[in-house]
């Protein structure tokens, strides 16, 4: 991501911390997917209120691949919010019948590929080497 303000950061993480509640992502899974798993639970208030997320490579990596997965469910799921809600939280045979939130929250940045990958062809083929 290009450099941001102190001011665009804290509007981006209120914007992330919406679209994971839209996703019906409890508050401790939130810090995990943001790579902040071992901060205290106070910290979401805090980034709710008045604390942007660090400025770090990880985290704003992470953050990418959360946006940009929502973005492929609103793709593959144009008329409808609730059902990209519902993909995240059905079990699926790709993620070893866990759901998309468990396999991001358990397998961490590894997790948000696997997801990423499977809504985004695109990415995968990025990913995967194959473009020329």
């Amino acid at each position: 991501m290009a450099e941001m303000t102190e001011q665009e950061r804290l509007e981006l993480t209120r914007g992330v911390l919406s679209m994971l509640e839209d996703w019906g992502v409890d508050g401790r899974d939130q810090l995990a997917l943001l790579g902040l798993g071992d901060a205290p639970a106070r910290e979401l208030r805090q980034l709710r209120e008045n604390r942007a997320v660090p400025d770090t490579p990880e985290v704003m990596q992470r953050i990418e691949h959360l946006i940009n997965i929502a973005d492929a469910l609103r793709t593959t799921y144009p008329f409808s919010r609730r059902m990209g809600r519902l993909w995240m939280h059905k079990s699926n045979r790709k993620f070893r019948q866990r759901t998309p939130i468990a396999t991001m929250v358990e397998d961490g940045m590894v997790g948000m590929i696997s997801v990423r990958s499977y809504l985004d062809c695109t990415f995968s083929w990025d990913h995967s080497g194959s473009k020329a």
